[in-house]
């Protein structure tokens, strides 16, 4: 059964990278580096989760995953440079929103030509590309430099609902569950350790999205997604915020998931109310937890 490393503040805070070498070969970790819907959301009331949009690291064997590319992407990417060797990593993003590539222009890895890195994403809602959507943003007036200026190897690859990805021995199995956004979610499967990242659940599951999740979910060690937002009404009231958590509990439940991370928390939850609802959330589903910058999960 995965496990949440026990670790201080500041070892949540810390932004090391997580090492996978060759002679550790049987490790599958998860760490957080975005953990913000929306747009960032930096201050001292968002000091303690993290205010960074949405990216997550998982080192699977020796093989790198990151799956989105919010402003997270960044910060990985400053920890990835320290580490001073040639980079083969695998980036998959769920939307071609902004709050899911807008890091992929400040993402320093890209820039160095001895690097290489695997993108892969769906068609946009508009039909665009992955490729076109990276690049897009990074047109004048919105970016200085285009995105031919990556000097990295960048090889694309455009998904559809139900393809998988095999990468060596690592299985990335992939299906729509947001019909509005046209988002996918993944499930990463190594050996018997399998970890699914769901961050764009609608607040009522269509009966259309409902076999495509079970399918990504079934008896997960892990499963990130996301919290249901709620009004301000609720945040600053006693009444039960049930809504909060109740899709995704129940998903887990019927799933038979080990572990239940939350991410993408509303830019307008603070420290104070996330604090709140992780105290609540342990008596809907005991091994659920709210995720936070730097948070470290091992798998296996």
């Amino acid at each position: 059964m995965s496990q949440i490393e026990p670790s201080s503040h500041a070892q949540y805070a810390s932004q090391s990278p997580l090492k996978c070498s060759p002679e550790q070969p049987d490790k599958f970790f998860v760490k957080f580096w975005g953990v913000r819907g929306l747009i960032p959301t930096p201050g001292e009331e968002t000091n303690f989760y993290g205010g960074n949009t949405a990216c997550v690291e998982m080192q699977v064997g020796t093989k790198k995953l990151i799956f989105d590319g919010g402003t997270g992407l960044r910060v990985l990417g400053k920890s990835w440079l320290r580490q001073q060797q040639e980079l083969v990593a695998h980036l998959f993003f769920t939307n071609a929103q902004t709050n899911r590539i807008q890091g992929f222009p400040f993402f320093a890895p890209g820039f160095a030509s001895q690097n290489c890195l695997h993108i892969y994403g769906t068609a946009a809602s508009n039909g665009a590309s992955i490729k076109q959507s990276l690049g897009d943003q990074m047109l004048l007036p919105h970016f200085p430099y285009p995105l031919q200026v990556m000097k990295s190897e960048l090889q694309f690859y455009y998904l559809t609902p139900d393809k998988v990805v095999s990468i060596d021995d690592v299985t990335v199995e992939m299906a729509l569950i947001n019909n509005v956004t046209k988002s996918i979610g993944y499930r990463v499967i190594w050996k018997e350790y399998s970890v699914a990242y769901i961050t764009d659940l609608q607040s009522k599951i269509d009966d259309s999205e409902l076999e495509s999740l079970e399918k990504l979910t079934q008896e997960a060690d892990l499963m990130i997604v996301n919290p249901g937002y709620i009004t301000s009404e609720l945040r600053n009231s006693q009444t039960p915020i049930d809504c909060y958590w109740q899709v995704a509990v129940d998903l887990a439940r019927r799933a038979k998931v080990k572990q239940l991370v939350f991410s993408n928390h509303h830019p307008n939850d603070n420290d104070s109310f996330l604090n709140k609802v992780q105290a609540k959330i342990k008596s809907e589903f005991e091994q659920a937890f709210l995720a936070r910058e730097g948070m470290v999960i091992s798998v296996n």
